[in-house]
């Protein structure tokens, strides 16, 4: 008879209201130790309620949490820490301003005989804990002097030095680049080969797939089910998630290309991109595709008119387009979402409705004076279009999942009536149902006689979507393919340099 293990934590029957909401129904949680159990649903479907609920975050309405087999109330956050659980989020929640070390011994500096700060011991620990799981951060370094990844790995060596036997990864790989990932993958492994439990929520299927043992799927705050991954495949896991089948992700339907739009002839910028020419069709989806660094972003933003070129001409709509400043590509009917949104796309503190009409704001004036019913019916109008989920076009944008930020964004430049729409990583952090919708705006969108340039950092993405792809390397255009040339294998040769030539 095999012998039961008993879970890190269980949580039975966890509901959770809000006033007006009932973001959680019953919902039944459990990890093992040394599991890596993913946590899988739609934006809104209750995964970051109930990490919330198990960190001490909120507090449930109804229902019980087990740590280890013993009945808890978890109170704080603080005391979530104190009973072995730790999180580490998309949005790296570090002291800035502090050192590595002070943000590892962060309330609870140790003391030397005299009373004063015992720093010695904090550096020699911190480096030990990083160099466990090979991440090669200097203790003594200020932490908004990192780049993004080192401060993800400096928070998870945080979690390990505070000896958490179970560790909530929530998006960990969303600014991560494919080595970075990997180095992630590695630290999960002996996170589990050390009996820890990992709970890994991830958008992603090829992560959910190659790293997870179990997935627990919600839907609208309910429990769909849990499945073993070994038995399980995309199709079942993305049916569960979304309540229906999925046979193509990318099933849209393309127009007939017409005449050029966009034409950039050898625009260069310092040692970000060289020599780029191509040209955009009208109703055409163009795609960018390269490895991180390839210098995609910076083509877009230069020109958007975010960034200045240094040599080289674009002409959009048969005129001139040389842009300095971002107003100028925005006044000529250019739209640009970044790829990040939260920081570059969104006035987090303000409402729905005041993001959507932000760049078209002259639609809703009249002599100075704002007509605040318009606002508000254009907001609406873009919300029941893009299907946003938000209780009123008045909520704060911040108070939204990330794919429901991205819609705001894509929602403000639609209201503006922008002629080129240049997508850059427009499905980051977004779950499958959104990225179905997201992909359906598309479809509307070139079907209107619109313009789109997607880049993304994942290649099905972009040959599902695109007529035709630019790829980039280190700054070098290296090929412009058609659809009918898209192989995974033809597109990463000329993504690392191996093949093809400027064109």
């Amino acid at each position: 008879m095999q012998e039961q293990i008993t879970p890190i934590v269980s949580m039975k029957g966890i509901v959770k209201e809000f006033p007006g909401v009932r973001a959680l129904s019953g919902v039944d949680l459990e990890l093992l130790p040394g599991e890596v159990h993913a946590l899988v649903g739609e934006n809104g479907a209750g995964k970051s309620t109930i990490i919330k609920i198990l960190m001490g975050v909120y507090a449930k309405t109804e229902g019980e949490i087990f740590l280890n087999g013993e009945k808890k109330e978890i109170k704080s956050p603080f005391h979530a820490q104190s009973l072995g659980l730790g999180a580490v989020y998309q949005d790296v929640n570090l002291a800035q301003h502090l050192s590595v070390a002070e943000n590892f011994f962060m309330g609870q500096l140790p003391r030397t005989k005299f009373g004063t700060v015992d720093y010695t011991r904090m550096y020699r620990e911190t480096k030990e804990t990083l160099d466990s799981i090979e991440v090669h951060v200097d203790p003594k370094a200020i932490i908004r002097t990192l780049s993004v990844a080192q401060q993800e790995m400096v928070a998870i060596g945080k979690t390990m030095h505070q000896k958490a036997k179970a560790v909530i990864f929530d998006e960990p790989t969303a600014l991560l680049t494919a080595d970075e990932t990997k180095q992630l993958f590695g630290i999960i492994h002996k996170l589990k080969q050390d009996g820890v439990g990992v709970l890994y929520i991830s958008h992603r299927m090829e992560e959910i797939f190659s790293i997870c043992d179990r997935a627990t799927v919600l839907k609208d705050g309910c429990l769909v089910g849990t499945v073993d991954m070994e038995n399980t495949d995309e199709d079942h896991l993305i049916s569960m998630m979304v309540g229906r089948n999925v046979n193509d992700m990318y099933q849209i339907e393309h127009v007939e290309p017409g005449e050029t739009i966009l034409k950039v002839e050898n625009i260069s910028r310092g040692t970000a991109f060289q020599n780029i020419s191509f040209e955009v069709k009208r109703g055409e989806i163009f795609g960018m595709f390269g490895l991180v660094g390839s210098g995609r972003t910076e083509i877009v933003r230069a020109i958007f008119g975010a960034d200045a070129k240094d040599s080289g001409k674009v002409t959009f709509m048969g005129k001139p387009a040389d842009f300095t400043r971002p107003v100028q590509g925005i006044q000529a009917g250019i739209a640009l979402l970044p790829e990040d949104r939260r920081a570059q796309g969104l006035a987090l503190g303000m409402s729905v409705a005041d993001n959507t009409n932000m760049v078209a704001v002259r639609q809703i004036t009249r002599l100075g004076v704002m007509n605040k019913g318009k606002g508000e019916q254009i907001a609406r109008c873009y919300v029941e279009k893009l299907r946003t989920k938000t209780p009123t076009v008045y909520q704060r944008v911040k108070n939204l999942s990330g794919g429901n930020q991205q819609k705001v964004v894509i929602s403000k430049w639609l209201a503006q009536d922008s002629d080129l729409f240049i997508f850059d990583e427009p499905t980051v952090g977004v779950d499958v149902g959104a990225k179905l919708e997201i992909y359906k705006v598309f479809e509307s969108l070139i079907k209107e006689g619109k313009t789109i340039i997607i880049i993304s950092s994942y290649l099905p993405e972009v040959m599902g979507l695109a007529n035709r792809m630019m790829v980039m390397y280190e700054g070098r255009q290296m090929g412009i393919i058609t659809r009918e040339e898209f192989t995974d294998e033809n597109i990463m040769r000329y993504a690392s340099g191996m093949k093809g030539k400027e064109s």
